[in-house]
């Protein structure tokens, strides 16, 4: 049985239309891992960005790998980690779209009557693949199998999560590298998406870390990772210690400016502030 591999690609940091941090520069989106899964012959990829311009980066990147893309796997419903898929089933049409049952559903009612949500089309407008590609991606996606995939022969293993920076999360675990491939459940060095979090999402988030570290994985592929940095087990940690922090930060209610400057206190070599910004206006008030 042939061993496997991994590797992983980041779409790095992608301008936006229109939005701005409070200094009026302008904002960009944040960086997004891709992990491709690889054998001798066969590879899944975890995760398809945002754009157009990003999935052809990507497809590129899997194509010199020189191996058959048999599968894209989707960790969660939010559209920076999918709608890439349009663009990849374009160049890898014999590829299997894989997600759990209620990432599956999420995902094609995100694009329900073929149009994307506001928030991608007022950031991303014509740099997203048309509502009717991404309808027929979504309609693409199968019910990853109970007992997961296979590479080459060896097992890849979905598994839920709960909530992470969203609802119906999950993970992929490839239990012959030691890795997982963790979406938003882990985040590395990036600042992380809060808006989702009352209401029990912390807590949810927190119980879904301790279920990364509890499989003992010697990799961990946060969805949003800073590309000079490893793939570190420490980052579960890491992501726990950001969520109690900002909830410290929440609990005496600041005003949304308040929150962002006093989190780029604590964290000022983190990338990407705009999520900052993004998450206080829907949390706080001003």
């Amino acid at each position: 049985m042939n061993a496997l591999q991994y590797d992983v690609f980041v779409s790095g940091l992608e301008p936006t239309h229109g939005a701005t941090l409070p200094d009026g520069s302008a904002a960009k989106w944040s960086p997004l891992a891709h992990t491709l899964v690889y054998g001798a012959r066969e590879a899944a990829v975890v995760d398809p960005p945002i754009t157009r311009g990003q999935a052809t980066a990507l497809a590129d990147w899997i194509a010199a790998h020189e191996r058959e893309l048999t599968h894209i796997y989707i960790t969660h419903w939010h559209g920076d980690h999918w709608f890439g898929t349009a663009e990849l089933l374009r160049r890898f049409p014999r590829a299997t779209v894989l997600a759990g049952g209620e990432t599956r559903r999420r995902v094609r009612e995100s694009v329900a009557g073929g149009n994307a949500p506001e928030l991608w089309t007022a950031l991303f407008g014509e740099r997203l693949s048309d509502g009717a590609a991404l309808a027929a991606a979504a309609a693409a996606v199968e019910p990853v199998p109970a007992d997961g995939f296979e590479i080459d022969g060896q097992q890849l293993v979905s598994i839920e999560a709960g909530h992470s920076d969203t609802d119906d999360s999950t993970v992929l675990h490839v239990p012959s590298l030691g890795l997982v491939a963790a979406g938003d459940v882990v985040y590395n060095n990036v600042h992380q998406y809060l808006a989702e979090t009352p209401d029990g999402g912390l807590e949810a988030w927190h119980r879904a870390l301790d279920l990364v570290a509890a499989l003992e994985p010697r990799h961990v592929v946060a969805g949003h990772k800073d590309a000079r940095r490893p793939d570190a087990v420490s980052d579960i940690d890491e992501t726990h210690r950001y969520l109690d922090a900002t909830s410290t930060l929440l609990e005496n209610k600041p005003t949304r400016a308040e929150f962002f400057a006093r989190v780029l206190e604590l964290y000022p070599d983190r990338i990407n502030p705009y999520i900052v910004w993004l998450s206080a206006g829907r949390l706080l008030a001003d």
